[in-house]
């Protein structure tokens, strides 16, 4: 299992660690939904198999396992409720369950992080954004997740806005 770089890491390097989690775990809750594998069993496989893996002479990025963790089990845990907060995002003729898999799998992590709490939510939303620009560069994608985190994190942090 690949740890997470020592504190002496530099915040750059921090930062793109978390990232990467974040990246990883849009993947992961993909794949436990679409071939029904357990939160333990994604877990593993992304924590051997692809932080720091290379693949074709290509490295992965390597992400943080703790960020990761709590990304999957935040989703896992409050996916009844973020999916809830995700339906009054959209509109209705477009529930969650009509919506492309990735985008769920992204705002499931996006609202496991801002249900905890412990990032702000412009950082969240900015970052799956990102996470959203990756899966679609063409970019209507990102700026339909930009709207949807914006109404979620609106409801999951009032405080912060």
């Amino acid at each position: 299992m690949s740890e997470a770089k020592p504190r002496g890491a530099s915040r750059d390097e921090k930062r793109q660690m978390k990232s990467a989690s974040r990246l990883y775990a849009v993947q992961a809750l993909f794949q436990m939904e679409h071939s029904n594998q357990t939160l333990d069993a994604v877990r593993a496989e992304f924590e051997t198999h692809r932080f720091g893996a290379v693949y074709d002479g290509e490295e992965m990025a390597e992400g943080n396992p703790n960020v990761f963790r709590a990304l999957l089990e935040g989703a896992v845990e409050s996916q009844a409720k973020i999916d809830q907060m995700t339906d009054r995002a959209l509109v209705a003729k477009w529930p969650i369950d009509r919506i492309d898999p990735t985008l769920r799998a992204l705002f499931r992590a996006a609202g496991a992080e801002m249900i905890a709490g412990e990032t702000p939510p412009k950082v969240v939303i900015t970052e799956f954004v990102d996470v959203a620009r990756a899966f679609f560069p063409e970019g209507k994608e990102a700026k339909f997740v930009n709207a949807v985190l914006d109404h979620m994190a609106r409801e999951a942090r009032p405080e912060a806005f």
